[in-house]
């Protein structure tokens, strides 16, 4: 058995959940534009640059989930998948899960992006796992606090919280012939130099040099 573990934004996705979730709450006009597009511009380049702060930017970007009921949000969430989610899904990006789905893998995706945002995403690949940073919320009515619970699943947390999850499941990275992992941005490379096949997926400059030094494989889904 294959384990197969793919990044979502900008890897199986030709654009970024986070950054689209944004746009649609400005289009509704839940949320400011310039305040918003300044921050992302803001986070973005951190981003770009490795230097990110993940609970700053999670105490900005699940802010707004804070302020609206669950069924609110849910209904949204549909007009987000239809009108930003679905056109940026390539078919590329479908048949490579799909290849990796009929040979029996063990399919995750692997995301910074928070499990209200990406989690309609992950079923609309077929992938039966879903390792993203969660958004704590209130058991009694679903609401949103406002915070991530546990690890947010970026950088080395999305080792730790792969492998809790692996462990849930009575398997470990030994237990699998091959591993692999689909990523676009350098801040993968902790996770992708875990698995046994790491493969850069139309990746950042440092990423694609990094790649090439390692003899990594290199693909684009575009």
């Amino acid at each position: 058995m294959n384990l197969a573990l793919f990044d979502l934004d900008n890897t199986l996705l030709t654009g970024d959940s986070d950054f689209e979730w944004a746009q649609f709450l400005i289009s509704k006009g839940v949320v400011d534009r310039e305040l918003q597009e300044a921050k992302n511009i803001q986070f973005y380049e951190q981003y770009k640059a490795g230097t990110l702060d993940i609970h700053e930017f999670l105490n900005f970007q699940l802010a707004p989930l804070t302020r609206h009921s669950r069924a609110e949000l849910d209904a949204w969430h549909r007009e987000y998948m239809a009108r930003h989610i679905l056109p940026i899904i390539g078919q590329q990006a479908r048949t490579l899960v799909k290849q990796h789905l009929d040979a029996g893998d063990l399919c995750a995706i692997v995301t910074a992006t928070n499990s209200f945002v990406t989690g309609a995403i992950c079923r609309e690949f077929g992938i039966p796992h879903l390792i993203g940073t969660i958004p704590a919320v209130d058991l009694q009515n679903g609401a949103f606090s406002g915070g991530p619970r546990g690890t947010p699943s970026f950088r080395d947390g999305k080792i730790e919280r792969v492998e809790n999850w692996l462990e849930s499941l009575g398997l470990w990275w030994g237990s699998f012939d091959d591993s692999f992992f689909y990523s676009d941005s350098h801040n993968d490379l902790p996770l992708m130099c875990k698995v046994k096949t790491p493969v850069a997926v139309d990746p950042d400059e440092t990423l694609r040099a990094h790649a090439g030094e390692m003899g990594w494989k290199i693909i684009t889904l575009r």
